[in-house]
């Protein structure tokens, strides 16, 4: 005979389908934190998100990351088309896409084009925010989504400090970047990188001393997005003015394909 399932498990299952059919998601969230179990669950997030392994510590020996030299970047979307067509992204959705940003004055005004996406962090806040598990740190760094257990509450697309994470409207799960995880198993590049038309995107083993990746962080002045955070980002730009960064260029226009145009202090 088959084991069955304990009452209150199959109770919470009942309740949290009910919940998800008429859309209540945020509420699905806060009951599966509320419901029986729901301590043992938090218990064992908290502690896989204090112990899993670290490039930061030492912990990890293969560490995929991402180096975009913006001196080479044409502004050509060309990482922004690859990713979607190699992933099926629909047309509301962004894995990765290419901001452009203008600042200062007249007659030294400066344009910078900004490919974006999850940058896969050493520390990610999306990962503990998830009341169901279903998010997730690979040991060789690269943060995925089950889209099998995510419920779509929606608390990491508010966790990322990045904006990486967005509702995809065709499944009602959150989605992100994978590093296209499916071509890595094939020992092939992510399509961003493959199709980058200036040559901008590097992608490689930030463990291995000899990677492009490695030579280049060693070899140039890097920058990673919003340091402030604490998050320890796996994606690095080269070129990346600083002020942009800190917020002393001043008035700042953003153009993003995910937003309009906008003014923003910082990136």
């Amino acid at each position: 005979m088959g084991s069955t399932a304990p009452r209150s498990d199959t109770r919470r299952n009942v309740i949290l389908r009910f919940l998800q059919v008429f859309g209540l998601l945020n509420a699905v969230a806060l009951l599966t934190l509320l419901l029986p179990g729901s301590m043992r669950v938090k218990a064992e997030t908290e502690r896989y998100y204090k112990n899993f392994p670290r490039f930061s510590r030492g912990e990890m020996r293969k560490r995929w990351a991402m180096v975009i030299d913006l001196r080479r970047c044409v502004g050509c979307y060309g990482c922004q088309v690859s990713c979607k067509m190699e992933n099926g992204i629909p047309y509301e959705g962004f894995r990765m896409w290419v901001e452009t940003y203008e600042y200062g004055k007249y007659p030294r005004v400066r344009r910078l084009f900004l490919p974006r996406m999850c940058n896969h962090c050493d520390n990610p806040p999306c990962v503990p925010v998830c009341p169901v598990k279903a998010i997730y740190k690979r040991g060789d760094g690269v943060v995925l989504i089950d889209s099998s257990k995510c419920i779509g509450c929606g608390y990491c697309v508010q966790a990322c400090p990045y904006g990486a994470i967005y509702k995809n409207p065709d499944r009602g799960t959150s989605d992100k970047c994978t590093l296209c995880e499916h071509r890595l198993a094939q020992g092939l590049l992510p399509a961003c990188a493959t199709n980058c038309f200036g040559k901008a995107i590097y992608f490689g083993d930030l463990a291995d001393p000899n990677s492009v990746v490695s030579k280049l962080i060693r070899e140039n002045k890097v920058h990673v997005l919003k340091p402030e955070m604490g998050t320890d980002p796996m994606v690095f730009y080269i070129g990346l003015d600083e002020v942009l960064v800190t917020g002393a260029a001043g008035k700042i226009i953003a153009i993003s394909p995910r937003t309009g145009i906008r003014e923003v202090n910082s990136i």
